[in-house]
């Protein structure tokens, strides 16, 4: 049933705008009714103010004519494109469902199957992009232009600003020197400048599997510009780390899909279809999959194969199967499927290291953690041995490496009027660093008691084991122990996976009267013990 109409323009004589659905920095969207057919529909309507402007108008037809060539399942379609009053318009399907980038914010992770079925229909969708007559470059492939909608089907939209890669069409009507795309989902092709073919688009799409999986983007700092520029100096964190449990097959994609160098990629769309209808039929149902339950949270209980078999990129289609839709923990909201006009990166950083989604809630007072014994990957257990600190280095991964390195010493002098003090910070969690510590070297790898003395509380420290330095936070992989307090300046920590080397990563420290009024807080160790733990 179509709302009562909010609007009494009538589009060309056929599309009565009912409804404002959203807005856009060049666009407004509306659920509007086709008079002729007598059906609803979604209705792309170009800005007011942008009537006027020649190259936002060839864009805007340019979209239309990009998405109408495109014939695939997985891709929106165009209905209609018109002129009214001046202004351009595109009519497109109407359908219920949501972004991906809904379900992963209420969901946080997908499950190994979703994500599949993801990477399929996309893979299917960016090739048949790719390989048409004129072909195209999607060049903004995120989870906000991924349409996932009640029954599990997967759309990609928004071809704001595609490339068209041939012939007369060649011509980019973006602004020049401006990166196009979001910063978190650019290849590094996209950051450099350089030419471009339908592997960056791979790329985009391994960034979006691996947020599925993850439950984060691989690249993020403080900046947009430092988020984009992350992906060309360097790889992400392996996913195995993150989510060792996963499929290996699985987790070979996603590293294909990001390797820096284009041609080390899947070569095309198709290809990727390939590599998941064989993980497929080589680990779905079979207990392999050990992905969580995004209705609960919690580890899923078994496996769930994703029967869609998404359209090939060439040959026959096979005949519809149903599709399993994805769990809904709230109602499904409305979502046009109608993509916004996406424009260049948005001005400005965004200090997001220094918010962390705020601090972590952490108990009043420090406790001691203790977990279960560990084995060797062999099977076989790990000794405990008198192992001491034997050195310790500064970590600063995002400044210049190194903090105060030559008071280092003061905290291990066993003497804990003295420390090793941090530099002094505009704020608690050290802005856009993510934060600053020490790495302890011992004799020898060991479980242990790890004893921490602080100048001050309150403090915050996440606590990494290793078999070797790395001189970047993503290669310790993640904390094996997190401890606060507000008000105690020692803590005891007993830790139960050896490691050569410790990292003491620093995340909140108290203000010092000894730092000026605009960069108020510091923190540190006054002295780092370690050994065996007592019974």
């Amino acid at each position: 049933m179509v709302h009562p109409s909010e609007s009494e323009t009538v589009l060309a004589g056929r599309y009565r705008l009912d409804r404002k659905l959203a807005l856009g920095g060049m666009a407004e969207v509306w659920l509007a009714t086709d008079l002729y057919l007598d059906r609803v529909v979604a209705v792309k309507v170009l800005k007011q103010q942008l009537a006027g402007d020649a190259t936002a108008i060839e864009r805007f037809r340019r979209e239309a004519r990009i998405v109408a060539q495109l014939d695939h399942p997985n891709i929106v379609s165009i209905y209609d494109s018109v002129e009214h009053d001046g202004r351009q318009a595109v009519v497109m399907p109407f359908v219920p469902g949501k972004s991906l980038r809904d379900l992963l914010d209420a969901e946080k992770h997908l499950s190994p199957e979703q994500t599949l079925n993801i990477a399929a229909s996309v893979a299917g969708a960016l090739d048949a992009a790719h390989r048409a007559k004129e072909p195209i470059i999607h060049r903004d492939v995120k989870p906000g232009n991924i349409l996932i909608t009640p029954d599990g089907h997967v759309l990609l939209t928004d071809f704001g600003i595609a490339k068209v890669l041939s012939g007369a069409a060649n011509q980019d009507l973006t602004s020049e020197n401006v990166m196009m795309g979001t910063a978190k989902y650019l290849s590094p092709e996209q950051v450099r400048g350089h030419e471009l073919d339908g592997r960056a688009d791979l790329y985009s799409l391994g960034l979006v599997l691996y947020e599925c999986l993850a439950g984060k983007v691989p690249f993020k700092g403080a900046t947009d510009a430092e988020t984009a520029l992350a992906r060309v100096q360097r790889d992400p964190t392996p996913l195995g780390k993150l989510r060792p449990q996963l499929h290996p097959g699985l987790l070979h994609l996603v590293k294909r899909l990001l390797a820096r160098d284009p041609a080390n990629r899947p070569a095309s769309g198709a290809e990727v279809v390939a590599i998941v209808e064989e993980i497929r039929s080589n680990g779905a149902g079979s207990g392999l999959w050990q992905g969580l339950d995004t209705r609960s949270g919690g580890p899923a209980a078994r496996s769930e194969r994703t029967d869609r078999a998404p359209t090939p990129p060439n040959g026959t289609r096979p005949r519809p199967q149903p599709n399993r839709a994805l769990p809904r923990r709230r109602s499904t909201p409305t979502f046009v499927i109608a993509g916004l006009l996406i424009t260049a990166l948005a001005a400005g950083g965004v200090l997001w290291a220094a918010l962390r989604n705020g601090p972590k809630e952490r108990p009043a007072d420090s406790t001691a953690i203790s977990g279960t014994s560990l084995t060797t990957p062999d099977g076989q257990p790990v000794p405990i041995t008198n192992s001491k600190v034997s050195a310790l280095t500064s970590f600063d991964p995002k400044g210049d490496g190194t903090e105060n390195e030559s008071k280092v010493r003061l905290a291990r002098d066993a003497k804990t009027a003295t420390a090793w003090l941090t530099t002094c910070y505009q704020n608690q969690y050290f802005g856009a660093k993510q934060g600053v510590g020490l790495i302890v070297k011992l004799s020898g790898p060991a479980q242990g008691l790890l004893t921490l003395n602080f100048p001050s509380a309150p403090w915050n420290v996440d606590i990494y084991a290793s078999s070797s330095p790395a001189a970047l936070l993503e290669d310790w992989g993640q904390p094996i122990s997190q401890n606060a307090s507000q008000k105690s300046k020692a803590s005891s920590i007993v830790l139960n996976q050896p490691g050569r080397y410790l990292l003491l990563m620093l995340r909140e420290v108290a203000r010092d009267k000894g730092c000026s009024s605009s960069n108020p807080f510091r923190g540190g160790f006054s002295e780092i013990s370690f050994g065996p733990a007592q019974d």
